[in-house]
């Protein structure tokens, strides 16, 4: 049997991890400052991390949600405290596409409603209404077609009033990422999510916080939609939730009520997915890593400003975009064969870094003077 061949493959086979360094077959060291797509949030094979799962995994790896599983109110309580929303709800899932989907489906159960808005340049999964949601039509088989989908431009805030003010009795929901990270790394405006927020309180519509990949403290803010100062009504999240263990949440107002088959899932909160997820909070409280990623970012951003070949620099904390001339969108390639450094992108000539939030400064400056040599040279 051969494997569905739907992902472009680099030619390094990666066999050993430790913080943000990884080895391949050869044992060459790499430099991740990509974190597998945002996943590594606390670096590769943290030793509390390790221990954690290795304790957990000895006495029970997994049982249904039909039996107690106090490990979920454990990581419940821990992501109330740290996120800041201990009066919200928690329902586990697996993945970001997943907590999109429950998102969507849950609104729509709230207010009976089936309109969505969603932003040009947005990503929100692949399953059936998360990519309904998403700006690629690529993607987008005829069976998840949808006119209940609105598409804005990003940062609009006239656009969306307009839509409001014409629809705003059918809209059910507003999607939205606070950092775009698949559409070129775009902040949305404090301004604008303020107006989201004012917008869906007028018209009973419900608010949804993206952030599974700009979330769990990427920002230097637990979710980068809290630099806005208000709070959405749910808050979808996944990627570095469990530092490479499949996990997704969604965090839920009170004001939404459940009742039972409400939504679902097999696998969701698991014992071993609860402790993955518990020992990343931990790592992110005790080694205070949303600091970090708001201070080593920001010196990142800084440096990188300074270089004339880049034609901007957008993101917060350590979700970065740098967008390249487009004579120089070989960068990335170079980056990782001339100088073993993983990064990302959105388009051919948009660097994407989403490293661990541990990332040091000693890191931060390799990283810069390899950069350095590849666009000028």
């Amino acid at each position: 049997m051969n494997l569905f061949n739907v992902y472009p493959i680099n030619s390094v086979e990666i066999i050993k991890a430790s913080g943000s360094s990884v080895w391949d077959t050869n044992g060459t060291e790499y430099l991740d400052m990509y974190g597998g797509h945002a996943v590594i949030s606390i670096g590769h094979t943290h030793p509390h991390y390790v221990k954690r799962i290795t304790a957990q995994l000895s006495q029970i790896g997994f049982y249904s949600n039909s039996v107690e599983i106090p490990l979920q109110q454990q990581l419940a309580n821990k992501l109330g405290e740290i996120s800041g929303k201990s009066n919200y709800q928690l329902f586990l899932c697996n993945s970001g596409a997943e907590a999109n989907e429950n998102a969507l489906k849950l609104a729509s159960f709230y207010n009976n409603r089936k309109k969505i808005i969603a932003f040009k340049g947005a990503f929100h999964g692949r399953t059936s209404l998360a990519v309904a949601a998403t700006d690629n039509p690529k993607i987008i088989a005829p069976v998840n077609e949808t006119k209940n989908v609105i598409f804005l431009p990003f940062n609009d805030e006239e656009a969306l009033f307009q839509v409001f003010a014409d629809q705003g009795n059918e809209i059910s929901s507003v999607i939205v990422e606070g950092i775009q990270g698949v559409g070129g790394i775009h902040v949305a405006s404090k301004e604008f999510l303020r107006k989201i927020r004012s917008l869906c309180d007028t018209f009973n519509a419900v608010y949804i916080a993206d952030s599974v990949q700009c979330g769990y403290g990427r920002s230097g803010k637990f979710y980068s939609h809290d630099y806005a100062g208000v709070d959405a009504d749910i808050y979808t999240m996944a990627k570095g939730m469990g530092n490479g263990f499949p996990i997704g949440a969604i965090s839920i107002t009170p004001k939404i009520k459940p009742w039972h088959g409400m939504l679902g899932t097999t696998f969701g909160g698991n014992h071993l997915a609860c402790a993955a997820a518990l020992a990343v909070l931990e790592v992110i409280d005790n080694e205070n890593l949303l600091l970090n990623a708001e201070k080593t970012g920001g010196y990142l951003m800084e440096e990188l400003k300074k270089f004339k070949q880049v034609k901007a620099v957008r993101g917060l904390g350590l979700m970065i975009g740098i967008e390249l001339p487009e004579e120089l969108s070989h960068v990335k390639k170079d980056l990782l064969f001339k100088h073993h450094i993983f990064t990302g992108e959105a388009k051919p000539n948009i660097i994407r870094l989403l490293p661990a939030l541990n990332l040091t400064q000693e890191k931060a400056d390799s990283f810069l003077d390899s950069f350095s040599k590849t666009v000028l040279q």
